[in-house]
């Protein structure tokens, strides 16, 4: 046995384990008392937050908890499983789309202002710029004291201002430079958070070219029409009025003056492809420009001029400095507000420019509203020249460096640019420093299990700031001076003596060691702990040679405990190289500090991968995994990306991930990637690619439950005389089929009925052939068996899903059984969910909310880190992965750890080898330790001070 330090033996003594199995399903809930024994870290010298704070949010939805959910708009449904008659809870009228307290409200409220004309602070700011982030353009934050402007809002300005406690409550208007993923990838989150916010909700305005319509109409597919009243276009106007459009110029490259005030001036000038005809612009080709121009401030007035000209101090004085005239108390003349004023100071000026391509390049050169602001040598000055004080650019690092555009930001003569598109010197800087931190943590703890980033492999290399723009015409061109953007860069524009940059904000750089530092002066014992977890693959190697495996083909008992060194069958003679787990989004509802929404990625090395959901910064929790081209490899190497269900945390981050991946197989032999999910996506996919191609089929989750695909496959058996399964001669077979299905699963009156097909038409099979078919290829190509959907209780059209291994023969001839994956999606604890379970090699299950809030988990039909224990027990799943926690956990979950002898927690970069499984429930004493010291607190905080006023 191994030697195991005092400070950790008491502390990882097993807990005690059941010897009864308790009921799966929960018909009433009973929550047990309060105890300070629930809480995780309950080995710290701090205490927990109370019980009565950790759910102070759901106080304000559920207001009689004793009562058992009374207020609550709930209704209990009875099930029957394959092998036991079972009740759970559960809210029907959510699961059939009825419930709509969490909707936003119906008319989100702009938020009206008092201006400041005078604004003591007034800056811009960047906002998220750095290597995880290579394919999302920064936002850039205008800051006034009454008013913000922000312009872009890609995927991740949500969680990114959440850590750095920017009020988005504050934005009064959004501006877009192009209409895309890459720059509006972030909105439909952010539009939904901030309609749920207070009695009313706010809205913000949004602003963008006329393509800014083709977004709209695409997001009302799962946003309602109330939280984007407030959305204006400009320009010429497409086919669409989704939203409001503002008067087009007479000239493409005209100024359209947007926001007016005693505050600011911010005017479009719109870049299209150079020579083409407005006909001939496809949607996203249109780009813009923005000039923001502060009004002028009046000189000092100067009381020596005033006395010099028989003035006496009172409030004359007053009236000179509101630009009043007066009349001299001792001399005969009029003062005029010149006479005694020093000049005054002009307004500063800021510009954004997005130049994407060399085409818009040509057309910026012609642009003859700008030469008002040329301001070098060769340039025409007169007296209405303005002077720029600052020009952002967020035009690519490839139209930058050319010739060009290099003599183009030679003509604003002294004004400071920065290069905002992504330069080399960003590459090394995680944007999200405390999920950074969490993650080495974890890395020094178990890098088994959490692998080193892929930016910290860039760590090493420095640029220098000609890198940023380097020119390919060679050393001999002069490079205009320029900065590089971080994070948090200001350039102060009020008050006018700090006129300039200010670096004071931008977050200190953070290395591997100092975290590792860091944490051994925290928790001395970690050393000794990261020891005995690296001695568990050796003792994994160990017991390969002893251990039995099952021979039941992989199907599991009921109670595993009691015979624990029993391996699945599946997992005799595994392979690395076979199946990885990664876990990228492990939280629910919004993007937060520590954990993104839901994402796995299934990686089978060589044989491609697959995604389940999508939430919004799947893309950038890729690239913090492997790196920049680690995740372009993984885009390349998708087979098929599965979505369960419409709410947005899970699929917003889609259209970003196949729009890259239709820009790095361009001009490669590819098929459009298969998507799978709820009827409802594809009206969204659909609508969405009017703006921009995304390279993808779809397919109906529907259309890969069991029952479809026993069809598919009858259908196929019937189908050896080379006929199609559209022709007449299989029409009828194809109705008696869908009337069986209808008769079985979703007949009428079934539990599942309508959790399954409201809203929503049935289900064209017969248009879904060949779809099935190229997914039966793929699957093939990728070493699978099957991938089934299957109804869950959550929403309408919501799903989880089973993906299965095929077999494979080992060196000896023996068959050895395909491993099982169960992905539960969001749901309550139903039968239809344990009966995929069945014999799963690993379950991974949504655990919302603690075992305490039974009540809130069926009111919104979430389940408990128990009841999804629960499920995975009585389906006898090998091992069990918890995922999908509410904010109020922000690092580690409440949970009690008697019922975790198989069961361990997601940290988003999780990854999970298939190899590994027998350690993974022996690591999470260990990640107990780790988080000793964090006091239970409601990530919600982070989040609502960043949005709330």
């Amino acid at each position: 046995m191994r030697y195991v330090s005092p400070n950790l033996r008491l502390l990882f003594s097993p807990p005690l384990r059941p010897t009864l199995s308790v009921p799966l399903f929960i018909s009433k809930p009973n929550p047990k008392p309060f105890s300070f024994s629930t809480i995780l870290a309950s080995s710290s010298s701090k205490r927990p937050r109370s019980f009565s704070n950790l759910s102070r949010r759901s106080n304000s939805t559920f207001k009689d908890r004793k009562g058992g959910g009374r207020d609550m708009t709930m209704e209990e449904t009875t099930g029957q499983s394959k092998d036991s008659s079972s009740s759970f809870g559960l809210n029907k009228r959510r699961a059939e789309g009825r419930d709509k307290s969490d909707r936003p409200k119906k008319n989100p409220q702009l938020k009206e202002r008092k201006l400041n004309p005078t604004n003591t602070i007034a800056y811009v700011q960047i906002l998220g710029t750095g290597m995880d982030t290579q394919d999302t353009s920064p936002s850039v934050l205008l800051f006034f004291d009454k008013q913000r402007f922000i312009f872009n809002a890609g995927e991740g300005l949500q969680r990114f201002c959440t850590e750095h406690k920017v009020k988005l409550s504050k934005i009064d208007h959004i501006f877009l430079s192009r209409v895309c993923s890459e720059t509006a990838g972030g909105l439909p989150g952010l539009l939904l958070t901030l309609a749920g916010m207070g009695e009313e909700g706010y809205s913000v305005k949004i602003w963008g070219p006329s393509d800014l319509n083709f977004l709209v109409g695409a997001m009302k597919s799962f946003i309602p029409h109330a939280t984007m009243v407030h959305t204006q276009s400009f320009g010429q106007s497409p086919i669409s009025d989704a939203a409001e459009n503002v008067t087009a110029p007479i000239k493409a490259s005209d100024p359209i003056v947007l926001v007016k005030d005693e505050v600011v001036k911010i005017s479009a000038i719109l870049l299209q492809p150079h020579c083409l005809q407005q006909s001939q612009i496809k949607p996203g080709e249109m780009s813009v420009l923005y000039i923001c121009e502060l009004p002028e401030l009046m000189g000092k007035f100067d009381p020596k001029k005033a006395a010099a000209l028989g003035l006496k101090a009172g409030p004359k004085y007053s009236e000179l400095q509101h630009g009043k005239s007066v009349k001299s108390d001792r001399l005969d003349i009029m003062v005029h507000p010149a006479d005694v004023m020093d000049p005054p100071v002009p307004g500063p000026i800021v510009i954004l420019v997005d130049c994407p391509t060399e085409s818009h390049l040509q057309e910026l050169l012609s642009i003859e509203c700008l030469n008002g602001y040329y301001t070098d040598v060769s340039s025409h000055l007169t007296e209405s020249t303005k002077m720029v004080n600052c020009v952002i650019h967020l035009s690519p690092a490839s139209v930058v460096s050319s010739p060009n555009y290099q003599k183009w930001m030679k003509k604003f003569g002294s004004a400071q640019h920065i290069m905002a598109g992504h330069g080399k010197k960003t590459l090394e800087v995680p944007i999200l420093k405390s999920s950074a931190r969490v993650t080495s943590r974890l890395n020094y703890l178990c890098p088994q299990f959490f692998p080193a980033s892929g930016f910290l492999s860039l760590q090493h290399l420095n640029y220098s700031t000609s890198d940023d723009i380097s020119s390919s015409e060679g050393p001999t061109l002069k490079i205009c001076e320029s900065i590089p953007a971080e994070n948090l860069l200001k350039f102060t524009l009020r008050p006018y003596a700090q006129l300039g940059l200010d670096r004071s904000h931008i977050p200190t750089p953070m290395g591997q060691s100092q975290v590792v530092d860091e944490l051994h002066l925290e928790i001395p014992e970690i050393a000794d702990a990261a020891q005995h977890v690296r001695e568990f693959w050796q003792e994994l190697k160990e017991s390969r040679e002893v251990l039995p495996t099952s021979n039941d083909n992989g199907v599991m008992i009921e109670e595993p405990w009691l015979t624990e060194d029993t391996l699945p069958g599946c997992l005799e003679n595994i392979r690395r190289d076979d199946l990885e787990i990664v876990l990228l989004g492990t939280g629910s509802s919004q993007p937060s500090k520590y954990r993104n929404v839901s994402s796995v990625y299934i990686n089978l090395f060589s044989k491609g991968s697959l995604l389940l959901d999508c939430g919004e910064g799947t893309l950038g929790q890729l690239k913090r995994r492997y790196g920049v081209d680690g995740a372009d490899k993984a885009i390349r190497n998708l087979k098929c990306v599965w979505i369960s269900h419409i709410h947005a945390d899970h699929h917003t981050g889609l259209a970003r991930v196949l729009a890259l991946r239709r820009g790095l197989l361009k001009g490669v032999p590819h098929e459009p990637l298969l998507v799978i999910g709820p009827r409802q996506l594809k009206r969204y996919l659909d609508a969405y690619q009017r703006l921009e191609d995304l390279d993808m089929q779809f397919l109906d989750c529907r259309s890969t439950t069991k029952a479809s695909w026993d069809t598919f496959v009858r259908d196929g058996a019937s189908n050896n005389d080379g006929s199609s399964p559209q022709s007449p001669r299989h029409s009828n077979a194809k109705n008696e089929s869908m009337q069986e299905i209808n008769q079985t699963l979703f007949a009428k009156g079934s539990r599942m009925q309508s959790y399954l097909w409201q809203p929503g038409s049935p289900v064209d099979h017969s248009a879904a052939y060949p779809f099935l078919k190229s997914l039966k290829k793929m699957l093939g190509e990728a070493g699978l068996e099957a991938l089934i959907s299957f109804p869950v209780v959550h929403c309408p059209q919501a799903f989880g899903i089973v993906l299965e291994a095929a077999e494979r023969v080992n060196s000896v001839g023996k068959v050895i059984p395909g491993w099982k994956i169960v992905y539960s999606g969001d749901t309550r604890p139903c039968p239809e969910l344990v009966d995929a379970c069945r014999g799963a090699t690993v379950l991974i299950h949504e655990a919302t909310f603690e075992d305490g809030l039974v009540d809130e988990a069926i009111a919104r039909n979430h389940s408990t880190t128990k009841e999804a224990i629960e499920v995975g027990n009585s389906a006898g799943a090998y091992r069990i992965v918890l995922t999908h926690f509410s904010q109020r956990y922000p690092k580690i979950p409440v949970f009690d750890e008697t019922h975790m002898h198989k069961t361990c927690i997601a940290f988003d970069m999780m990854s999970i080898n298939i190899a590994d499984l027998p350690v993974l429930p022996k690591v999470l004493p260990y990640l107990k330790l780790l988080f000793r010291n964090e006091v239970a607190v409601d990530e919600s905080d982070d989040i609502l001070d960043a949005l709330v006023l």
